[in-house]
């Protein structure tokens, strides 16, 4: 009987202690530091591809746009394939993360891309009727010009997720020199909005 009450008070001093909560961390420690700038971080990360794969569906919206369109009667081959390679090699123009602080290769980028959905949109024929019936064309028009629009949103929230992590990096570069080279190493992120 004695040991059954000693293994019921071992496994409660056992329960006890796993149900306690972590000790916390020191808010003023490189460690606190560590798992703040990994939350920034992830942020950052989590914005660029919301908004990379907001660009990816607008792109693959604009190639089933420009299929449609050659389906249709009197469809110039010529021109659709054109802008078929265009759309196409938009992929590999695109800027990314480290190289935006060039802000050539986003204006080249935007510039080719707008140049590239003027020319489309000018093949899509204009309904005869306001109370027309939906077609696939004009729908994929639609949402092409709706993604579009949400760009300089996605950039904003982009930005604003970046100058965080900015300023927490410059605020805490002692406590990243004690975290180790490649938390010493961290460089500011580029923004969208110039910088004076």
């Amino acid at each position: 009987m004695m040991r059954f009450v000693a293994l019921l008070l071992a496994l409660g001093l056992l329960m006890t202690s796993c149900n306690r909560p972590p000790a916390p961390i020191d808010p003023a420690s490189a460690q606190a530091v560590k798992v703040q700038l990994n939350i920034l971080r992830d942020t950052v990360a989590a914005r660029w591809s919301e908004m990379q794969e907001s660009d990816d569906g607008k792109q693959r919206d604009t190639q089933q746009l420009l299929r449609e369109l050659s389906g249709q009667a009197g469809a110039d081959r010529t021109v659709l394939a054109r802008l078929q390679y265009a759309n196409d090699r938009l992929p590999a123009r695109r800027y990314n993360q480290q190289n935006m602080a060039d802000s050539g290769l986003i204006d080249a980028y935007d510039a080719a891309q707008d140049s590239l959905l003027r020319a489309v949109y000018g093949l899509v024929p204009v309904p005869t009727s306001p109370t027309v019936e939906a077609t696939p064309v004009l729908e994929l028009t639609g949402r092409i010009q709706e993604t579009d629009a949400e760009l300089v949103g996605y950039r904003s929230r982009y930005d604003q997720a970046a100058i965080r992590f900015n300023k927490y990096l410059q605020l805490h570069q002692a406590e990243l020199q004690q975290l180790g080279s490649s938390y010493a190493k961290l460089q500011p992120l580029p923004l969208f909005t110039l910088q004076n």
